[in-house]
């Protein structure tokens, strides 16, 4: 690991339980309106349409626009499949802003303060700048920087996303290594010349259905943020 001087992080599923914090969130939202739902099957319809959404950009059908925005178009597509077409945008706006108050895995604080004894850590997130910080201030996520998808115009695994990343710590090849619980992200992190660590989360989709194990060759590959610190040495 001689050489590596930052620490670049995905966030959704990898340090935050994006389904469970969704889940509770619309519970508490839309339960005292009487309304009654699987709410991890709501959480994963309106996840599902994440990937298509940033499809869309990637591909330049539609210009950049921040994930919030994404997320509330992506709300309001699949209310109707609910039977909750006549949500009122007050409440709709309320339920968007779910996604930056995401409770990170249990891991996740304890080990980004000991890793940032050591490196920069910043997160390489397709969430936008404002979302990024809330999740930090909401978590104790200790960044040096907020870096990712706003910050580069597109959505990984675009390589703009990870060399801007790279760039804005002057990291050249193998300076920085991409964390994260997803294997397609580090394959594409890699290509662009980043240091790869998987974190395996088996529950982020619901139970066992999460990687347990990198998909490709990884530098390192651990059970959380915390054995990554021992791992590197922090």
């Amino acid at each position: 690991m001689d050489g590596i001087k930052a620490l670049l992080f995905d966030v959704f599923g990898t340090l935050v339980d994006w389904r469970g914090s969704i889940a509770r969130e619309a519970q508490t939202i839309l339960g005292p309106r009487g309304v009654t739902l699987d709410w991890p099957v709501f959480a994963d319809a309106w996840r599902d349409r994440y990937q298509p959404s940033m499809d869309e950009v990637r591909s330049c059908r539609q210009p950049f626009c921040k994930l919030d925005v994404l997320h509330r178009r992506n709300l309001d597509a699949i209310l109707p499949r609910f039977g909750l077409e006549a949500l009122d945008d007050a409440t709709r706006a309320r339920l968007n802003l779910a996604w930056h108050r995401l409770d990170g895995w249990p891991d996740s604080a304890p080990g980004l303060a000991r890793l940032r004894e050591r490196y920069r850590l910043a997160p390489c997130s397709n969430g936008n700048v404002a979302l990024m910080v809330d999740l930090a201030r909401h978590n104790g996520f200790p960044w040096d920087a907020i870096l990712g998808a706003e910050f580069a115009r597109d959505y990984k695994p675009k390589p703009i996303v990870y060399r801007t990343a790279m760039e804005a710590f002057d990291c050249g090849p193998g300076g920085a290594m991409m964390v994260a619980a997803h294997t397609s992200d580090l394959v594409a992190a890699a290509q662009c010349g980043l240091r790869t660590a998987f974190v395996a989360r088996p529950y982020e989709f619901g139970e066992n259905r999460g990687e347990r194990a990198p998909g490709a060759n990884v530098d390192v590959s651990v059970s959380g943020i915390v054995e990554l610190a021992e791992r590197l040495g922090a």
